[in-house]
């Protein structure tokens, strides 16, 4: 072997190695070697520069690694097309795979699995079909990645199936462990358990049988999930940090924190629970279960070095609580500060802890962080959650920005912000977005449906929200689930059809839980139905004896009818029985701080400038028609006062403070956000209709129900809520 040879053959070994272990500075050095033509022009190895590139994430140095390879082979295009989506840039993968001169079954492969990733169903599956007749042969990778893309739609996972037994593909591990996999997570756990024990013993891998025991969990099934784990362990086979934390999963599934706890033990015997895979199990474990976000600390503290997985899953365990939203923030920046950049997972789970703060300038911040990133701009995942920060701080203008330019949705991106226009009263736009994705070839999904059937609540399209409560069922074959029985009655209830959706709640199959009586109840309230009310009440009462809704709803309807005694006698029980009503609390964000008012409190430094300006600005409204509304004005116990101080109560309702503070302390003209932990009081939304024309300002109050944007003199609820 000769010099050249030699020097050839190490070179061609350095950079597969660097490719292996995804060793960047050593493959940059090599390319950097390659470009002085110290080592002969080959097309094999510009290949793989495009390959070392792309394992790297390095979209832009593979394209240019790409771009100045003589003759491209299908090896080159293939890399790149999986670089591509690996960073979401489904296009050009798509555009690329287009240029292929002929491209192979991998070619296939990759850009199936990409539209799988993204959820997209209906190009994925159409490139399924063009590889099948294409002759190239299909391989257990195509079948895989076309079962992935098939998702949530049983009837293609089955028809797949068949397909499988009858080309003799379900010999490969890989078909049925997507199988097994998709059974599973739709809920199918005789086909799971069919596939999983057909497969011959020496066949399987503990890909099997981890999927096998998340599915027993994913049906509250997490003793057969133990049994199958105590099996594998019986059989001797290699148990893995991927097996444990799937063993976790099932008991996070079912919800089951105490078996959890007892296999924490177990692990904390083999010493795995201070590896950073099985770990993050245990912090997703606590967080979901009620654990308790101090344990889940504790348990990360315990695991030496951790990486970006286990922070990732320390933030998201943070912001799936409103009160721990502050927490996941400054998780967040410790992270960073421990030399970890943020990923695209990162980006969603804080986004969505700004969501849960409603804090306009803490969201801007970190949508600013993301552009600054490494992260691309058209990272769907992070647009989505984006889409949602924005709607729910108010600005649904700039979520529909977001929206807008990203050069491709999925199905949840469309979900997020059909959702945004539902929250915020704009039912038309809602249902309009929502028949774009039904002439698309995104699926809708259960939560599609949630949003759809809210745009109609809320805006009365009672005829609409049958129809589609209908197409839910028969085209799409979702089954309803308690949150779309509660929009039903919620259409109907809002509508004064209380007769129908009193009937709805009879024979739904379910069993209606405390939103389904708690939505029936509002609506009696809305118009004046004792009755309905009295039995919505008991019936909630049933569910959740220490719930103050009922009490309180129930009280305010007899009250509103004049009936003094019977609303004391419901205080008196309230009372008796140690039920507490939550206060009313209101906050407003002005200059990056934010500011809480609760009903009648005095502790805010400004609160006598505040009431001044208030009584000045209620005087100003009633000459231009204002009439307060002293039924929002209840005394405990039916307490008798007078007019006068019923009216000076009204005053000291916090999202008034709330508001009166925000138009003190802002420019002329400039829009507020107050956001409040109750349903908006009635009189309140009149004032501020009022108070909107006079200030020429737009006020929006986000309460527990849904947005409300006062502008010159209307809101955007229509005053139908």
């Amino acid at each position: 072997m000769n010099q050249i040879s030699w020097t050839l053959h190490n070179f061609r070994h350095l950079l597969k190695t660097s490719i292996a272990h995804k060793d960047l500075s050593t493959g940059k050095a090599l390319h950097a070697f390659y470009f002085k033509s110290l080592v002969p022009p080959s097309t094999y190895l510009s290949n793989h520069f495009v390959l070392l590139y792309s394992k790297c994430r390095r979209l832009s140095a593979a394209r240019a690694a790409f771009d100045l390879t003589r003759h491209p082979n299908v090896f080159s295009f293939n890399a790149l097309i999986a670089a591509y989506a690996k960073e979401s840039h489904i296009n050009d993968a798509h555009n690329l795979f287009d240029q292929i001169p002929e491209p192979d079954i991998v070619s296939y492969n990759t850009l199936i699995f990409a539209y799988a990733d993204r959820g997209d169903t209906g190009p994925a599956l159409s490139l399924f079909d063009e590889a099948r007749r294409s002759g190239l042969g299909i391989d257990g990778f195509t079948l895989s990645a076309a079962v992935t893309a098939s998702s949530n739609n049983v009837g293609l996972i089955r028809l797949l199936h068949c397909f499988a037994i009858c080309s003799g593909l379900d010999s490969f591990v890989s078909v049925n462990n997507a199988l097994l996999t998709y059974y599973g997570k739709n809920r199918l756990l005789n086909e799971a358990k069919r596939v999983f024990h057909e497969m011959d013993d020496d066949f399987r891998d503990e890909v099997s049988w981890n999927s096998m025991i998340v599915a027993y969990g994913q049906h509250r099934e997490g003793i057969k999930a133990l049994s199958l784990f105590q099996e594998m362990l019986k059989r001797e086979m290699s148990v893995d940090m991927y097996t444990l934390a799937s063993v976790l999963t099932a008991f996070t599934c079912v919800g089951d924190l105490s078996g959890g706890k007892q296999f924490h033990a177990k692990l904390i015997k083999s010493g795995f629970q201070r590896n950073s895979h099985v770990g993050s199990g245990l912090i997703d474990l606590y967080s979901k279960c009620g654990g308790g976000m101090l344990d889940c600390k504790k348990l990360f503290e315990e695991i030496p070095g951790p990486d970006l997985v286990l922070w990732n899953t320390m933030i998201s365990g943070y912001s799936q609580y409103e009160d721990f939203s502050e927490e996941a923030l400054s998780c967040f920046r410790e992270m960073q500060r421990a030399g970890h950049g943020p990923d695209d997972c990162s980006f969603v789970c804080v986004i969505s802890a700004s969501s849960n703060l409603s804090s306009p300038s803490q969201g801007k911040q970190i949508h600013a962080l993301a552009i600054k990133s490494e992260i691309p701009s058209n990272q769907v995942s992070v647009n989505n959650s984006l889409i949602t920060m924005y709607s729910k701080c108010g600005n649904l203008h700039v979520a529909r920005q977001v929206f807008d330019r990203m050069p491709e949705h999925n199905t949840v991106s469309l979900n997020s912000m059909i959702g945004g226009y539902a929250q915020h009263g704009r039912g038309e736009d809602s249902l309009l977005l929502f028949q774009q994705m039904l002439e698309s070839d995104l699926t809708p999904t259960s939560i599609t449906f949630i949003s759809v059937l809210s745009a109609c609540a809320h805006t009365g399209r009672v005829h609409e929200g049958k129809k589609y409560f209908e197409m839910m069922k028969e085209r799409f074959r979702i089954k309803p689930e308690p949150e779309h029985y509660s929009c039903m009655i919620d259409l109907l209830g809002r509508a004064g059809k209380l007769d129908q959706a009193e009937r709805l709640i009879e024979i739904m199959p379910l069993s209606p839980d405390a939103v389904g009586w708690a939505t029936l109840l509002g609506a009696c309230r809305t118009h004046g139905n004792v009755d309905t009310a009295l039995k919505a009440a008991l019936c909630f009462l049933e569910l959740e004896p220490l719930n103050a809704t009922p009490y309180v709803i129930l009280s305010n309807i007899y009250a509103a009818a004049g009936r003094w005694q019977d609303m004391a006698a419901i205080r008196r029980l309230m009372r008796d029985r140690g039920v507490k009503k939550k206060p009313g609390c209101s906050w407003i964000e002005v200059d990056r701080r934010t500011h809480v008012f609760v009903a009648e409190d005095a502790s805010h430094p400004m609160i006598k400038e505040i009431h001044g300006y208030l009584e000045e600005m209620l005087e100003k409204i009633k000459w231009a028609g204002y009439v307060p509304d002293v039924r929002w004005a209840l005394v405990k116990d039916g307490g008798d006062i007078g007019q006068r101080e019923m009216e000076m109560k009204l005053g000291h309702h916090s999202e008034k403070l709330a508001v009166a503070f925000g138009l003190m302390s802002t420019k002329e003209g400039e829009p507020i956000l107050v956001l409040k932990n109750l349903r908006i009081c009635g009189d309140c939304h009149n004032a501020f209709k009022f108070i909107s024309e006079i200030t020429k300002r737009e006020i929006t109050v986000r309460d527990t129900h849904r947005f409300h944007c006062f502008k010159e003199g209307r809101c955007s609820c229509g005053d139908y809520w």
